[in-house]
């Protein structure tokens, strides 16, 4: 998360991951919570950087890049725990 603290980051991908987890209706803890907010920030950054756009430093920026990589990542979890099930 570019322009964020950790402390900042870890704030911001904890609510991201909460809200992701409301959104896909995901059964996560606080922990969990963090690393999907987080990884998924990451993600959906890199992502939107191929495509020509840049999430701006802000934590408002940030929280909606990381709703929407920690729902892409719990998305491919199900789905890859679908195929192997």
């Amino acid at each position: 998360m570019e322009g964020l603290g950790w402390f900042a980051a870890i704030i911001v991908g904890g609510l991201a991951g909460w809200i992701a987890s409301m959104i896909m209706k995901a059964d996560t803890g606080l922990f969990l919570n963090i690393i999907l907010g987080i990884v998924g920030a990451i993600i959906a950054n890199f992502l939107l950087g191929l495509l020509g756009f840049s999430a701006s430093g802000t934590w408002i920026a940030q929280m909606i890049v990381g709703i929407i990589g920690a729902c892409i990542l719990i998305f491919l979890v199900r789905a890859i725990r679908g195929r192997s099930a």
